[in-house]
């Protein structure tokens, strides 16, 4: 093609030679495919961020002309190099840093860095930041983050920033395309550039953090392997864990950037770090446990040891989930306020935090983050929350035994794999005990990639309910009850218990008795479709925020189960999955 339709003669829009993709809000942040994040995409979206925070009242994150903005990137190629193979799009970083420099901001560049880090060095100062990161999405995608200067971006700032950008959009198109910055193929005229030098600060106050909380080496004669892969923060976790004590034993790291996702640990992932116990523990002896995080360490993967059954005496990793993860650290830190996700098991429903329990969110740190907020206005003073890919959040500083940890209201993977470890160490227990404390409820996810989004939005309306207002449906025996958003009973209407019966059924059509389910008892709409059945089985159905994803979370009384009810999810061709997808467009 050549340039957009009505374009201005002359304008950059008329000379683009491509079919532009506008980025969009995920779950948190923006992300994309590679191929269409040329750095003109990124400069527009940037920009109008940048232009929000601007006008925000200080107290609510806002920053002012002329402030320090800082800004950081994941170790995945295209955050800051020129990738021949996507099309030669990449160097976000660079079309951020333009972006804040445009905006009347200093940019400074923080480097490889964890989300979590720049996050804390920023809000420690007052100051906004951005981390260019797809966080556990493949490396053929990627995206940014925006954060306040006092934490992330919120869903209520979403609509007035697409706005914005909107506008912004029009500004640059219209520009001369002689004066424009950018080329017809939406990359900078000036061709690759350099990075300004890497300043290390953001990383030292990170690592301090945690080896002042946690001082005093509570994981002394510990040993732990730290798979490296391609984390960004895969050094820095080795450092924070030897400041703190542990015998630290690093493997497995790659160059190549490995996309894990700490919601979707398959047999191929621990057979991998299976593999690395192996390798490593003749040389080193036995591990007290293996740590890792994602691509942008924002969030924790944690697994403990058992001996094998086979009689080797080798040892075998045990894979812990977030969401139970996130249970040992609120332990751990005495919080008074617990706010998790839907999506979330529902152990925390049964343990001892269920006194402690906050109304649950949609999925999303920023959803989290506000029912932490409305949990600090109810006075509380000690308040957390996690969500189930184990990304820990706090509400409030946090004091134990004399210290004190500053409040950092953004996912966090280094506080849940430091305090899980410790509340073992304190106790003279191998961390797989802990988890042995907990309900005795067990949860796996599993998803189908590449699955389009409209599809997936379709699935949802059509086993949703047409009142936005119902939350969730609860079918008694002889009664069907609706329930609204604040968890309130809504009045008994025919129509409405009609429509929540018929979507029961259709629902027990699909996930029925042949594959060992019971009767439904509770369907929830607060973020996708979630459906309890009367054996305690949980099925939740939800799109990913971040990619062409359709996921399935499973809960039940046994692991076997929960594993059972995730593989039927995404089983082919004809998974609960694919009859949802069926179901949808007949």
């Amino acid at each position: 093609m050549s340039g957009l339709n009505g374009a201005t003669p002359g304008s950059l829009a008329a000379h683009l030679d491509y079919d532009p993709r506008e980025l969009r809000f995920g779950t948190s942040g923006r992300r994309g495919n590679v191929v269409d994040l040329t750095q003109l995409e990124i400069y527009v979206n940037a920009l109008a961020e940048l232009e929000f925070l601007l006008e925000l009242p200080d107290r609510e994150g806002g920053i002012r002309p002329g402030d320090v903005f800082y800004y950081a990137y994941d170790l995945r190629p295209s955050s800051t190099r020129l990738v021949a193979e996507e099309m030669g799009r990449g160097e976000i970083a660079q079309a951020v840093a333009q972006a804040v420099a445009d905006a009347g901001l200093k940019p400074v560049n923080l480097g490889r860095l964890p989300s979590p880090a720049i996050a804390h060095y920023a809000i420690s100062r007052g100051k906004g930041s951005i981390m260019v990161t797809g966080s556990h999405i493949p490396f053929e995608r990627n995206g940014y983050k925006v954060n306040t200067s006092v934490g992330e971006l919120l869903k209520r700032h979403e609509r007035p920033i697409d706005r914005l950008v909107a506008q912004t959009r029009r500004r640059i198109y219209e520009q001369p395309f002689e004066r424009s910055l950018f080329n017809a193929r939406g990359m900078f005229k000036s061709g690759s550039r350099a990075l300004p030098p890497e300043i290390d600060v953001a990383r030292l106050a990170y690592v301090e953090r945690y080896a002042d909380f946690f001082a005093g080496a509570p994981l002394g004669g510990k040993k732990i392997l730290v798979y490296q892969h391609s984390a960004v923060g895969r050094d820095i976790l080795v450092e924070i864990l030897e400041r703190v004590g542990a015998n630290v034993v690093p493997a497995g790291r790659s160059e190549t950037f490995v996309p894990i996702d700490t919601e979707n640990v398959d047999h191929v992932v621990l057979a991998g770090i299976q593999s690395l116990v192996d390798e490593e523990a003749p040389r080193h002896g036995a591990f007290d446990a293996v740590v890792s995080t994602d691509g942008d360490s924002d969030r924790p993967l944690i697994l403990g040891m058992e001996e094998a059954q086979d009689g080797s005496g080798r040892q075998r990793v045990r894979f812990f989930g977030g969401d139970l993860v996130g249970m040992v650290v609120a332990d751990f830190l005495d919080a008074d306020a617990v706010v998790v996700s839907i999506s979330c098991n529902d152990g925390v429903d049964r343990g001892d935090l269920k006194d402690r329990l906050e109304p649950k969110t949609r999925i999303g740190s920023p959803h989290i983050i506000a029912g932490m907020e409305r949990a600090l206005g109810k006075d509380k003073s000690r308040v957390v929350g996690w969500e189930a890919n184990g990304g820990f959040l706090t509400g409030s500083d946090i004091e134990r035994q004399g210290r004190v940890l500053r409040a950092l209201p953004t996912r966090d993977a280094v506080l849940p794999i430091l305090a899980t470890l410790t509340a073992a160490s304190e106790r003279g227990w191998p961390i797989t005990r802990l988890f042995e404390r907990l309900p005795r409820r067990f949860s796996k996810a599993a998803l189908l990639k590449r699955f389009p989004r409209a599809t997936s939005l379709e699935i949802l309306r059509r086993f949703s309910m047409s009142d936005p207002n119902v939350m969730e449906a609860r079918f008694e025996q002889n009664a069907t009850e609706c329930l609204d958003f604040n968890e309130a009973l809504m009045p008994h209407q025919p129509e409405r218990t009609r429509e929540s019966d018929q979507i029961r059924r259709r629902l027990e059509a699909i996930f029925n008795q042949n594959a060992g389910f019971d009767r439904i008892i509770r369907v929830n709409w607060t973020d996708g479709v979630r459906v309890s059945f009367s054996n305690g089985d949980v099925a939740h159905v939800r799109p990913s925020g971040n990619a062409d994803d359709l996921r399935i979370y499973a809960v039940a009384d046994s692991q076997q189960r929960a594993d059972a009810v995730a593989a039927l999810g995404v089983a082919e061709p004809d998974g609960i999955l694919r009859r949802l997808e069926k179901a949808a467009l007949s």
